[in-house]
């Protein structure tokens, strides 16, 4: 188990000062031993010089020696007294009486000191009387003077040093310990609280309540890195801000943009890029790094690989189904790189469309109405049998039909024009919609022999105004009835979606159109050839309703030839 920062400096500082108090103790215990020993033999030395000065005194010699007994019954009872001579014979001995038996001494401990050090002290057994002593001799030119305590347990505990000092030292042992705990409590809250905040700073989480530092070194540090901290969290916020503000500009744009880093890995890419990428390239591709691989890119990807340092900013045309797009390549510092798809050819679209709207509304209410003037005309002006008669108000009234639809195709598109404001948005279920177009168009599916496949969940849904979303999928499924041929098939599938967008491919396998017209289906009122409208008794404005009807929906459409044949609409819807 891993110790805290407290634990570790209190278990560093305990093992420090434990050894010291060890080492403290045991030296005054040796020392106040030594003292105490030192003490005893003054004490045993004291006797030996009263000894010495008797025997000098009374001039005894070692046949007169046992006089010595006078003097020695004045000494404590327990205290025994040897005198030995130069040759190591004992001469006197208090507590041997038979001086024979005793063997020679100047091999004894005690003694040998003595002759080089004038004193000499020693604890052991006694040979004689079999008991242990704590022996000090003195030598005196001619003899020693030998001292002997009993060295009994009174004898010991006089030698022992006092534990009063190993109280004190373990009672401030204790204090420092406690005020180390102390300290090392707070150091190691400081610690602790660094760490933690450390860890936020680390793992880049937000300093949700503020840290209680204590008042010291390190919980200055602690502060001025919280403030250092906040300042961070500010920043960033401020560049998340900046952030957002940019990705939303990009994601509104009418542009479509896409970031790389250095390696060819998307960074960002809004909604525009990924519709004009695949709008562009003969089959679809969600992930980006794709275009490295696509020949139509070339341009940008060799100016990306092959340019000098000094060139940063690269742009070309491009045409594709029936659009004109340029794609603008920008170099930054670090290597990475942005691509830029902008649509040049809806200013265009928006000048022809007002310039031929006025004589395409015109030229289209021209055939309705002569022909139903003819038809009046003729009824007025002659006799008609009454089935001639009736054949006429029918066609009159076939004709006052075209005119009607052509008048609300009119109108629906000049409301969509007018804004969001004229419709009602509600929640609406794009699988059961699409189901109730297929049961609308039943009749012109089975007649022509038209496969329908929808690949879209049952239960998605749009925010969206259900007459306007039914338009789309009705007028793009009239088209292909009309238009496309038979024994074909019709496929409606919702490839992606985003947070924000539902991403829609429409496409069928009929014949198409030529590439020229791709650009201008959706204007209203054109025609891929003069009649097609007429002969199958449209208004012209189907395909321009779906465009604006996509648009209200802050949607966006592109159409396409499919290598395979057909055509195949690419659509989003806002959520």
């Amino acid at each position: 188990m891993k110790l805290t920062y407290k634990q570790r400096i209190f278990a560093y500082f305990f093992i420090i000062f434990a050894l010291f108090t060890f080492c403290i103790i045991v030296f005054e215990q040796k020392e106040e031993k030594i003292q105490r020993t030192k003490n005893l033999e003054d004490r045993l030395d004291n006797y030996a010089e009263m000894i010495h000065l008797y025997i000098e005194s009374n001039h005894l010699s070692d046949t007169s020696i046992s006089e010595l007994q006078k003097i020695v019954t004045v000494l404590p009872l327990d205290i025994r007294v040897s005198i030995i001579n130069q040759d190591g014979k004992v001469t006197f001995d208090k507590d041997v009486q038979n001086l024979n038996s005793l063997e020679n001494h100047l091999d004894r401990p005690e003694i040998r000191n003595a002759l080089y050090q004038n004193i000499g002290s020693n604890v052991r057994m006694s040979a004689s009387t079999q008991h242990e002593y704590l022996y000090y001799a003195k030598y005196y030119q001619n003899y020693y003077v030998r001292v002997a305590l009993p060295y009994t347990i009174q004898t010991k505990s006089m030698l022992k040093a006092d534990n009063f000092f190993i109280y004190i030292v373990v009672g401030m042992f204790v204090i420092v310990l406690i005020l180390l705990l102390y300290v090392a409590g707070r150091f190691g809250k400081s610690i602790t609280q660094l760490k933690a905040l450390t860890t936020r700073v680390k793992n880049d989480k937000p300093l949700k309540e503020e840290i209680d530092f204590p008042d010291d070194e390190l919980g200055e540090i602690g502060k001025q890195l919280v403030d250092i901290f906040k300042q961070k969290e500010t920043s960033k916020y401020e560049i998340e801000i900046e952030r957002e503000k940019l990705i939303q500009h990009f994601q509104y744009s009418h542009e479509g943009i896409c970031i790389f880093d250095k390696d060819f890995k998307k960074i960002y890419a809004n909604t525009h890029f990924f519709q004009y990428f695949n709008f562009i390239v003969d089959q679809p591709a969600f992930n980006m790094e794709a275009i490295t691989k696509e020949e139509i890119f070339a341009p940008a990807i060799d100016f990306i690989r092959n340019r000098k340092p000094d060139e940063i900013y690269h742009t070309f045309i491009l045409k594709k189904n029936g659009k004109i797009f340029t794609i603008q390549t920008i170099v930054f510092e670090d290597g990475s790189f942005e691509i830029t798809i902008k649509d040049i050819t809806r200013i265009e679209k928006t000048r022809l469309l007002k310039q031929e709207m006025t004589n395409n509304i015109a030229h289209e209410l021209r055939t309705p109405v002569t022909s139903l003037r003819g038809y009046l005309e003729t009824i007025d002006s002659q006799k008609l049998d009454s089935e001639k008669q009736t054949q006429f108000i029918h066609r009159a009234y076939q004709q006052t039909i075209r005119l009607s639809n052509l008048i609300e195709d009119v109108s629906l598109i000049s409301k969509i024009e007018e804004g969001s404001s004229q419709f009602k948005f509600e929640k609406v279920n794009i699988s059961q919609l699409i189901d109730e177009v297929r049961i609308d168009l039943t009749e012109g599916l089975r007649t022509n022999d038209i496969k329908l496949n929808v690949a879209v969940d049952k239960d998605l849904t749009i925010n969206g105004n259900y007459t306007l979303l039914y338009s789309i999928f009705r007028n793009l499924m009239d088209n292909t009835i009309n238009y496309a041929g038979q024994h074909i098939a019709i496929n409606i599938t919702n490839y992606m979606e985003d947070k924000e967008y539902l991403y829609f491919s429409y496409c069928d396998t009929g014949i198409g159109i030529e590439e020229h017209h791709l650009s201008r289906i959706f204007e209203r009122f054109y025609r891929v050839n003069e009649g097609r409208t007429r002969d199958t008794g449209g208004s012209g404005l189907g395909l321009s309703i779906v465009k604006n009807a996509v648009l209200l929906h802050k949607g966006e459409i592109q159409v396409k030839n499919r290598a395979e044949g057909g055509l195949e609409f690419f659509f989003t819807l806002k959520k």
